[in-house]
């Protein structure tokens, strides 16, 4: 074997010395250290000669056996010019995350989850505002329960809850802005269009007449601007987007500045009132349904399949699908009155994965596993539960199947205890300053059974020494 050769051909397939940050040989692999894993011909590394396999860990790990291995290190450390052994071993569990999450992110990032990711961005800005507003009112309706209405006169106390009842109203105009400009339309626009679900009596097409509303045709039914809620302004939105830019590819250029937005709106509003928003009625009708089905009919059970399903949606991306239902849920004027019972359940997948962490972390004897899962505790337990997932259980498997089914017990004891919370943004024991006031101390014993169910399935079903070694050295 020319092992220059064969080192040559190696350093062509995994990106060229630039992409090389560290290069080691343990007893049968070459481990090389990547700057970028999308550089990387797989295939035609494994045709190289004398290679016998392929892996694909923390680090690109090529497979030679004893003996061989050691003289094409040596000559591929010639090529870089990196002494064998300068791969940092110490590479933190975020550091790690991060890599393994944008490799994982290449190989599913498909038209699906690239159309979630623009959705999320809609309502990703709104965040700030939905967790202030989504507090005010949750800790507002408790004042004035408890109080009985005794700040009702104070002026300080009402401008608080105006800030609540603000976003809230107006947010389709929020949505509808933001939905134009993630789809490449003129925000105001988007705006104009959101405001078509916002219900205040001043609104034309509530015009009274006689005690007479304006009758829609097709539906021969008076106008509900808040039928179609959020889903309605998101759609219209980015309708109007697309709209804005078809008519301006037709109009000349004198009449752009005018008839643009004009035909934009007229034509826009007509069919959003009568195509898109019954559209956005029937779909959001559709997630209460579902989720009152899977909440009261499926009780303890629905709650574990959601609290256990979540970790893969959130590991292929498709999780960003739940941010306008979220929001939905949190609305005061929605039928859950603003508390969002699907929340506390998925965010007992996160307190799965520290049960599997922790259960790592004191049954293994690998002390690059033990160092990532000592880094990725605390900030899971915090709510951060990336560099655990994509550093750690992902990379494994058997412990990322063995968190998911451990978290299922925090959702089933989350429907038990009828957890919600008022507001969202944070996770983990975070989750208490979000919960419905009165209800902390069910959600830590909620969080405590998915700790409990992650740690036991994983210590006797999850740790494959064997598999750790393969994985971190």
């Amino acid at each position: 074997m020319d092992f220059a050769l064969v080192s040559q051909q190696i350093l062509e397939n995994v990106g060229g010395k630039s992409n090389i940050l560290g290069n080691i040989v343990c007893m049968t692999r070459l481990r090389l250290q990547l700057r970028d894993r999308a550089l990387v011909n797989l295939e035609k590394l494994k045709n190289i000669e004398g290679v016998l396999g392929v892996v694909e860990a923390d680090t690109l790990q090529i497979v030679f056996g004893p003996g061989t291995v050691n003289k094409v290190g040596e000559a591929f450390a010639n090529l870089t010019g990196l002494s064998l052994g300068s791969i940092d071993e110490n590479l933190g569990a975020v550091d790690l995350a991060t890599t393994n999450k944008a490799i994982n992110k290449q190989k599913h990032d498909k038209p699906l989850q690239r159309f979630l990711q623009r959705i999320a961005n809609i309502f990703i800005p709104l965040l700030p505002g939905i967790i202030a507003a989504g507090l005010i009112n949750g800790v507002s309706n408790v004042i004035n329960v408890t109080s009985q209405n005794a700040f009702a006169m104070e002026w300080w106390y009402q401008c608080i809850r105006t800030m609540g009842w603000g976003l809230f109203t107006f947010l389709p105009i929020y949505v509808g802005m933001n939905a134009a400009k993630e789809f490449r339309g003129t925000p105001i626009l988007g705006a104009i269009g959101g405001a078509m679900s916002v219900a205040v009596p001043s609104m034309p097409l509530l015009t009274m007449i006689d005690e007479k509303a304006i009758i829609l045709p097709f539906v021969d039914k008076a106008f509900a601007p808040g039928a179609g809620g959020l889903l309605a302004a998101l759609f219209v939105g980015i309708f109007f987007a697309y709209l804005e830019r078809g008519i301006r590819k037709f109009m000349p250029s004198f009449l752009d500045t005018f008839l643009t937005p004009l035909c934009t709106v007229i034509i826009g509003s007509l069919l959003a009132l009568l195509i898109l928003q019954p559209l956005g009625d029937f779909l959001t009708t559709g997630i209460y349904s579902s989720l009152n089905f899977v909440y009261e009919k499926l009780g303890i059970l629905g709650g574990y399949l959601l609290s256990a399903g979540f970790l893969p949606l959130v590991s292929v991306g498709l999780h960003q699908a739940l941010t306008p239902i979220h929001v939905l849920l949190n609305n005061p004027d929605g039928p859950t009155q603003g508390i969002n019972y699907l929340l506390p359940i998925l965010m007992m997948a996160g307190g799965g994965q520290v049960g599997a962490g922790l259960a790592l972390y004191l049954k293994t004897k690998n002390q690059k596993l033990k160092q990532l899962t000592r880094d990725s505790l605390p900030v899971g337990i915090l709510g951060i539960g990336e560099p655990m997932m994509y550093a750690v259980t992902l990379p494994l498997g058997k412990p990322f199947l063995t968190a998911c089914l451990g978290s299922g017990f925090g959702g089933a004891l989350a429907v038990l205890f009828h957890l919600g919370t008022v507001s969202q943004g944070v996770s983990g024991l975070f989750g208490m300053l979000i919960m419905v006031p009165g209800t902390q101390i069910q959600f830590i014993i909620a969080m405590i059974g998915a700790y409990i169910g992650g740690f036991i399935l994983t210590w006797f079903f999850g740790v494959d020494e064997k598999r750790i070694n393969e994985i971190y050295g």
